[in-house]
């Protein structure tokens, strides 16, 4: 006589489990956020936490009727200090598209050179001429595989066979599509001119006077904008580069003359006073000192 072996015996019991390797956590597909514990114990041992920097800039973009509008303020920060008075921040991607930069300099720079690069290449290979959306794309591509290290908050504009485009990429790789656009550390203030003023269906120099007047306010308003307002239009025909389109912040000429003769230092009248009124010498009590 023979009996059924029960088929428990056969099987592992479902409720043990297997210890997982770490290797297996890192596999698995979709966003990973493990080193967020990491990152807790690490700030609980004193560990100093990065902190989010100012991207320092005032970009902005808008929509025409013709086409579109980018504009940016023209100073370059290390930390409190000016660096650079009059750098460029509207950078070439194609004859037709162009993008302003905000961040790290050294980002903007070289994240706008290699979608450039891409763009040409592009258009090389499919014999036509490359889309805004494509430039986007690329973009924003690259920024979400690096997970935000690249510091580059972009404004893409340009115009293509399907008409005008203006895009907002941010480190992350996040995409936004408006009429009207800002970013950077002066974006709250530019933000406020494009929203009480901005209307559909701008004529070119109506668009280009909104554009400086929303960069102007980011720098009056913000301590990491400043300098000179650089503007570029791009339509269907061309692309004209307004270098200083407008320069609120020249040095004046000084009113008075601050030279003297090498050694000498203008006064207007010579007092004399002695600081000393009487001196009295008093020797010092105690023992003697014992010099042998």
């Amino acid at each position: 006589m023979c009996c059924a072996i029960p088929s428990i015996l056969h099987h592992p019991p479902t409720h043990i489990t297997t210890p997982r390797r770490m290797a297996d956590v890192y596999m698995k597909p979709g966003f990973d956020f493990s080193n967020s514990v990491r990152n807790e114990f690490l700030s609980g041992k004193g560990v100093k936490m990065p902190k989010a920097t100012s991207t320092g800039t005032t970009i902005v973009g808008c929509l025409f009727k013709d086409g579109v509008v980018l504009g940016a303020d023209t100073r370059a920060t290390e930390g409190d200090i000016v660096a650079d008075k009059n750098c460029e921040k509207i950078h070439y991607i194609a004859p037709h598209i162009r993008c302003c930069g905000a961040g790290t300099a050294a980002d903007t720079e070289f994240t706008t050179a290699l979608i450039s690069s891409n763009i040409e290449l592009h258009g090389l290979s499919t014999g036509r001429k490359a889309r805004v959306v494509t430039a986007m794309t690329m973009l924003k591509q690259m920024l979400f595989r690096h997970q935000g290290h690249i510091g580059a908050a972009l404004v893409l504009g340009g115009v293509d066979p399907t008409g005008p485009h203006l895009f907002t990429v941010a480190p992350h790789g996040s995409t936004d599509k408006l009429p009207y656009v800002t970013m950077g550390s002066g974006s709250l203030a530019a933000m406020a001119v494009f929203e009480s003023q901005w209307k559909a269906g701008l004529e070119r120099q109506e668009a280009i006077d909104l554009v400086t007047a929303a960069i102007s306010a980011g720098i009056f308003n913000d301590l990491g904008s400043g300098s000179n307002v650089d503007v570029c239009v791009i339509t269907a025909d061309d692309t004209q580069m307004l270098r200083n389109y407008r320069t609120d912040n020249e040095r004046a000429p000084k009113e008075l003359r601050y030279k003297f003769r090498r050694g000498t230092t203008a006064w207007k009248h010579e007092s004399i006073r002695s600081l000393v009124v009487d001196e009295t010498v008093r020797p010092a009590g105690g023992d003697a000192m014992d010099t042998t």
